[in-house]
């Protein structure tokens, strides 16, 4: 691992204004402000145990007169690669797996219903390199895989949902890989999968050596604390991404990624919030941390010298609701554990009050989408006629 120095995260550094200005800048760059939630003492002490950084928060919605308030507590996990990536596969699953061990532990502890680590979580976020091997080896069963049921047990042990993004290996059609979330219900059975829709080919995110655009569609799984989806990593850039998953019923959206600072870090506090405004739900957002070096160097394509690192994964992880609130982000340096707490009937709330499920015009979107699919199509361009 790298000791590139980073700044610790934007919360830190917007504390150091006088108060009146931190609240001003506060509401207006988070929206209204999250509350406090009791986490148990239990969950705080395994936190420093286990070196996670542990936030938590919550998000006030008004009490209904006619239906009951849907209260759940989701928690976002986001971590480095606790060995070196050039480690034996074996010993990095078992270190893989010991910190999943402990940070479910204490999101239990912190009353967590549903869990979500980031993409590709239980192997290094090795596609820049495009080696095949051993990387390839990392891929399994999205069903009955060793994390799957590594996992499975501690789902009904806690009675959580969990959400695993992996490298999924489908042995019936030709061994092919997927970059994958996988959902456990909080009874241990697998519910299903989603396959990441959108694959990047840009900077060192050379995914696609690996694996294509899933064919999944944008499914929603309905479990005992709501209707949740998964939007992985690169979908977040594409907007029709997060509508898919809305239109389809999605209250919570999770966003499992895995990106660096040098590309994306402007666009990171803005698109799942975004997101969550668009389509009236909450958007969990949580990306890796730390910077992973490999033994073998590779290059960018872009004219500069080969190095051994993807950059920095900035972390930051984050959850948006449907009015524009926020919570505060978790490091941009440290493991951590985000557990933030919200009733799903904000959802409707928000989408009474501005209307836009109701004012959206799909019939009209789903006709130009039709005719800009054709290889014949004419964009809608008005020009000026010249007189004779």
């Amino acid at each position: 691992m790298s000791d590139i120095k980073e700044f610790e995260s934007v919360e830190r550094i917007l504390k150091k204004l006088p108060p009146e200005d931190y609240e001003n800048v506060r509401r207006v760059l988070y929206g209204k402000a999250t509350r406090e939630i009791d986490v148990s003492e239990k969950a705080k002490h395994l936190s420093e145990k286990y070196a996670i950084e542990l936030v938590s928060c919550g998000f006030d919605s008004k009490e209904e007169e006619l239906r009951s308030p849907r209260i759940v507590r989701v928690g976002l996990f986001q971590h480095k690669i606790p060995i070196p990536t050039w480690s034996p596969m074996k010993e990095m699953r078992e270190a893989m797996y010991q910190m999943a061990r402990d940070v479910l532990e204490v999101a239990y502890r912190g009353g967590v219903n549903v869990f979500c680590f980031q993409e590709a979580w239980n192997m290094p976020f090795a596609f820049c390199t495009r080696e095949k091997h051993p990387w390839c080896e990392y891929a399994e069963d999205a069903q009955h895989g060793p994390t799957t049921r590594f996992l499975s047990e501690l789902a009904s042990r806690y009675n959580m949902v969990i959400i695993s993004p992996i490298l999924e290996r489908d042995s019936v059609h030709g061994n092919t890989i997927w970059n994958t979330a996988v959902v456990i219900d909080n009874h241990g059975d697998y519910l299903g999968k989603h396959r990441k829709n959108h694959i990047p080919r840009v900077g060192d995110f050379n995914e696609s050596t690996y694996y294509l655009e899933g064919n999944t569609g944008h499914p929603v799984f309905e479990t005992q604390f709501g209707k949740i989806a998964v939007n992985i990593c690169y979908g977040r850039h594409h907007p029709l991404n997060w509508l898919a998953f809305g239109i389809n019923g999605a209250e919570i959206v999770f966003n499992p990624s895995a990106t660096v600072g040098e590309l994306s870090e402007p666009l990171w506090g803005i698109e799942a919030r975004n997101a969550a405004i668009a389509n009236s739900y909450f958007t969990c957002a949580i990306n890796r941390v730390g910077t992973e070096e490999f033994k073998n160097e590779f290059t960018s394509g872009n004219g500069l010298p080969a190095h051994r690192d993807f950059g920095h994964f900035y972390g930051s992880s984050y959850v948006a609701a449907p009015d524009g609130s926020r919570s505060p982000g978790l490091s941009r340096t440290k493991n951590g554990l985000l557990i933030a707490e919200f009733d799903l009937n904000l959802c409707r709330q928000v989408a009474d009050v501005w209307g836009f499920q109701m004012t959206q015009r799909l019939d009209m979107y789903a006709e130009l989408l039709d005719k800009a699919t054709t290889h014949d199509f004419k964009p809608q361009v008005v020009t000026k006629t010249t007189e004779l």
